[in-house]
C-alpha cells in the first residue's frame, strides 16, 4: 500500500473512532492529519488535505487546541499559523481523559450528588421512589468508580512522568 493510500486510510479511520467517542469526524480527521504529519501544518494545508471549508478547519483546530492535543505554532517572518499535534500517544490519551473527565464525568456527578436524596411526593408512589433512588445510587456508583479510575491512569501517568524527567535530570555514575 502506498503512503497516500495508508494515510488516507488512517485519517478516515480515526473520523469514525472519534465519532463513535463522541467527537465530531471532522474533527477527528484534523487531529488525524496532524498525528501522522512531520511537520506543523497552516489552516490552509488542513483545507486542502481535508477538502474541508475554512471555518470547519479553523473551528475543529480550536477545539483541538481546546483539548489540549494540539498547539499552534508561530513561524518568523510568517503571517499564517500553524499547528501540530502532541506526537506522544501515552500522553494523548491522559489529555483526552482529562477532558472527557472534566465535560462528561464532573457534570454527571454533580447531578447525581444533587438528585440522590429524593422525598416521596404525593404524584408519585413508595414503590417508583424506591426505583429511582435505587437506580440513581447504581448510576452515582458506577460514575464513582470511572471517576475514580480515570483519576489513576491520570495519576499514574504524571508519576510515570515526574520519576523520568527525574531520572533524567540527575547526573549519571
Amino acid at each position: 500500500m502506498q503512503l497516500d493510500e495508508a494515510k488516507r486510510r488512517f485519517i478516515e479511520g480515526w473520523g469514525t473512532l472519534g465519532s463513535a467517542w463522541g467527537v465530531s469526524r471532522t474533527m477527528a480527521q484534523v487531529h488525524a492529519l496532524l498525528l501522522v504529519s512531520p511537520g506543523a501544518l497552516s489552516t490552509e494545508d488542513i483545507m486542502d488535505q481535508l477538502q474541508i471549508s475554512r471555518g470547519n478547519a479553523n473551528m475543529n483546530v480550536r477545539a483541538l487546541i481546546d483539548w489540549g492535543i494540539v498547539r499552534k505554532e508561530l513561524r518568523p517572518g510568517e503571517r499564517r499559523e500553524f499547528f501540530s499535534a502532541e506526537k506522544d500517544i501515552h500522553r494523548v490519551a491522559t489529555l483526552i481523559l482529562q477532558e472527557r473527565h472534566k465535560r462528561e464525568i464532573a457534570p454527571l456527578m454533580r447531578v447525581l450528588g444533587e438528585i440522590s436524596q429524593v422525598e416521596e411526593s404525593p404524584a408519585a408512589t413508595p414503590e417508583e421512589t424506591k426505583a429511582f433512588t435505587h437506580m440513581i445510587g447504581s448510576i452515582q456508583n458506577f460514575a464513582q468508580f470511572a471517576d475514580q479510575a480515570a483519576a489513576t491512569l491520570i495519576k499514574a501517568d504524571e508519576n510515570w512522568f515526574i520519576s523520568t524527567f527525574m531520572k533524567l535530570m540527575l547526573p549519571r555514575p
